[in-house]
């Protein structure tokens, strides 16, 4: 497999060592395009569809579909919407019913928080899942198991 396959194509599947190399590499490239202004972000989008290759190829080798991490992609959001709603609502009632709106709202910066200690636990969780689960030894829907990583 070459380096231009492992990044941007989602067809096939992948091994868990080619998966952790693609991983590391594509953290470095989110790490350096995040200290370049305008240029990175470019790069950091085409390291986000690369991302999806990588892990889509590894949820392929395991067996399942690329559309399994749309599960955490969609779940961080959710969570930060509702805390975000939360601060506003909270804050809202407090007004309405004559109590401490200041309080409320501290409150609701709290549940923030959780939600985004929840959402970055739930992406870490899915990525030792797919980095360190053992793929189908044969054949499957998605094509022949991965070689021995040989990157050219």
């Amino acid at each position: 497999m070459d380096w231009k396959s492992l990044f941007f194509t989602a067809d096939g599947r992948i091994g868990r060592q080619a998966f952790w190399i693609g991983w590391l590499m594509l953290l470095g490239v989110h790490v350096v395009s995040g200290a370049i202004p305008l240029i990175g972000w470019a790069l950091g989008l085409a390291a986000m569809f690369a991302s999806v290759c990588l892990y889509t190829k590894r949820l392929h080798d395991m067996g399942r579909t690329g559309w399994w991490q749309v599960l955490p992609i969609v779940l961080g959001p959710v969570l930060i919407i509702g805390s975000a709603m939360t601060i506003g609502f909270g804050a809202l009632l407090a007004e309405m019913t004559n109590g401490d709106a200041g309080w409320a709202a501290l409150a609701g910066v709290g549940g923030l928080f959780v939600s985004l200690a929840i959402a970055f636990v739930t992406m870490i969780g899915f990525t030792l899942w797919v980095g360190t689960a053992e793929g189908q030894p044969g054949e499957n829907r998605y094509g022949e198991p991965p070689l021995t990583m040989v990157l050219a």
